[in-house]
This record gives structure tokens, C-alpha cells and sequence, in this order.
């Protein structure tokens, strides 16, 4: 790997993308909304500025989105106080045309985000079409997304690899990357579904789709388990790579990838991480434990498994 580039100034900014929605999808036990809504506030407190909050998809493929419209009227009571914080990217996941009008509906979401996987297979379990027509699919988001003064973000899924034999290379993900964007899509996380990448294909990917990206807002959406993040974030960080996906204490990982879910990026360790490599990730430590906390309790509570 090239030697990791110093930060100008000595405390570059690195964005945070804070995913609970990724942390508790596979949580066997129903997270109340009014639990839901009250650790998204703790969030904003916290100084998150995105926020993956939750997913506008059938009940029946993700159980624990099913009350995703709830969430949000319950957040927007919390954060309606006089001292209510700044303005938050809000990112809500679609799989459809029929999830972006339910997003559409509601005031204050700022952003779609909409999964298109590198893989046919995981392109079908995911979203219910294949490649091709999501393509289609994807046209009519962002014309929905631009009149209605919306941002849509891309996840290039299985960016690093498939479990499931499909082709696969860098090659592959750079051409997909230069479809996206000469369709008009800005905005692109190249995601890790299942804990796949290494240090050289992150550092490979993240240098020739950010070329193609350039412009544009990217990042990568990195699955890993908590003690291999570290080489990964530094790949990342050394191709150029300035915008994190992350949850706290590292839950998540997508239902519909393998029976074994695959953490996302733990956002305390990749704080400390980013901090100790010289850049600013912007979240205050004493404002990070209470979220932390908030998460940690979630987790103690809803990740087991349901009762019978």
C-alpha cells in the first residue's frame, strides 16, 4: 500500500455517514419507533450530519422498517423544540418507485438512497429486478428525486465481491461506476455487502471509481469486522477517499447477503482511528458516548433473538 497522505492542515475533514438504520435491519426483536426516534435525536445531537435513519421497502422483506413512517413523525416532535439542532442529511433507502413516493410524502428527507448491486443475484434478492432494469428503475428515481428537490444516493453493493459466483473485477465495478454517473447519478457509496474487500482492493477501487466520481460526492459503505477495519479505513484514506458509512459498536450488515452478518464499520473505533491518523472526523468525545450509550442499549435490548 502507498504511503498514507498526510492531512492538510493537520485535521482535514472526513465525513461521517452514521447508519442505524444498517446497525438494527437484521435485529430479530421490533425496535419500538419511539425508541428508534428518540436514539435518531440523540444522533443529531451529537453532531452526526448524515444520518441513514431508516427504509421505505415492503414489511415483508425487512420486518424491522415496517414502521419506518412512525419514526420519522415521532423524530420530527422530538426535534420541533425551540433549541432544536442544526440541519441534518436525512437518508431513507428505496428499492422502488413505490418507496420514493412514500419518502416524498413526508417533509424533511433530504436524500434516497438506492441500492445497485454489481451483482445480478444480489440485485434480484435485494430490490426484486435484475441489473437491466434497474437501470430503468434508476431513471425514474432521479427524475422523481430532481422535481421533487431531493438527493439520490447510489450504493454500488457487492463493489468487492459476491459470495454467490457472479462475475466480478475492479473492471467490472469501474464500468458499472461510469454508467451511473453518465446517467446523471452524484452521489455514490461503493459498498463492502459482506466483508469481502482487502486493503488492495479498496485502496484499487476507491483511486479508479473516485476518478470517475470526481465532482461528485463518494464514499464507501465498508463491512469488517472489528478488529480488520483499521487496513481498509487507510486504503481508503490514502486513495483519497473522505466520506465514511459507520454504525456504533459495529452492528448491521444486510439480511438478504448470507446468514452471517457482517458488521459495519464501528464509528467509535473509526473516530479514534481517523483522529489518531491526523484527521477531523467532527464529533465531540463527550457528545460521542451518549450515542454510543443510546446504541449500546439498543443492541443489549432488540438484537437477541426474538422469543418463540
Amino acid at each position: 500500500m502507498d504511503k498514507l497522505r498526510e492531512p492538510a492542515g493537520g485535521g482535514e475533514r472526513v465525513a461521517l455517514v452514521e447508519c442505524p438504520r444498517d446497525a438494527y435491519q437484521g435485529f430479530a426483536r421490533p425496535i419500538p419507533a419511539a425508541r428508534k426516534a428518540a436514539h435518531l435525536a440523540t444522533l443529531v445531537r451529537a453532531g452526526f450530519p448524515t444520518i441513514d435513519f431508516g427504509s421505505f421497502v415492503s414489511p415483508k422483506a425487512v420486518p424491522q422498517m415496517a414502521d419506518t413512517e412512525a419514526v420519522w413523525s415521532e423524530l420530527r416532535q422530538l426535534l420541533s423544540a425551540p433549541a432544536a439542532p442544526r440541519a441534518v442529511d436525512w437518508i431513507g433507502i428505496v428499492a422502488n418507485e413505490r418507496g420514493l413516493e412514500r419518502l416524498l410524502a413526508l417533509p424533511g428527507i433530504t436524500t434516497a438512497g438506492f441500492p445497485f448491486s454489481c451483482s445480478e443475484t444480489f440485485q434480484q434478492r435485494n430490490t426484486g429486478a435484475s441489473i437491466a432494469a434497474s437501470f430503468a428503475r434508476l431513471d425514474a428515481l432521479l427524475a422523481a428525486c430532481r422535481a421533487a428537490g431531493r438527493r439520490l444516493n447510489v450504493y454500488l453493493s457487492m463493489a468487492f465481491g459476491n459470495p454467490f459466483g457472479d462475475p466480478w473485477s475492479p473492471a467490472v465495478v469501474a464500468r458499472l461506476a461510469e454508467q451511473l454517473r453518465a446517467r446523471g447519478v452524484d452521489s455514490l457509496q461503493l459498498a463492502d455487502t459482506v466483508g469481502t474487500a482487502t486493503p488492495a482492493t479498496v485502496s484499487e477501487l476507491v483511486a479508479t471509481v473516485g476518478a470517475t466520481m470526481r465532482g461528485a460526492t463518494f464514499g464507501v459503505h465498508l463491512h469488517a469486522r472489528a478488529d480488520d477495519f483499521a487496513p481498509k479505513v487507510d486504503a481508503a484514506l490514502a486513495a483519497g477517499c473522505r466520506c465514511f458509512d459507520a454504525a456504533l459498536g459495529g452492528s448491521g450488515g444486510c439480511p438478504f447477503a448470507g446468514d452471517d452478518l457482517v458488521g459495519n464499520l464501528p464509528t467509535e473505533g473509526l473516530i479514534a482511528h481517523l483522529r489518531a491518523r491526523g484527521f477531523e472526523p467532527g464529533i465531540a468525545p463527550s457528545a460521542l458516548a451518549a450515542a454510543a450509550a443510546s446504541a449500546a442499549a439498543i443492541h443489549h435490548d432488540f438484537a437477541g433473538a426474538a422469543p418463540r
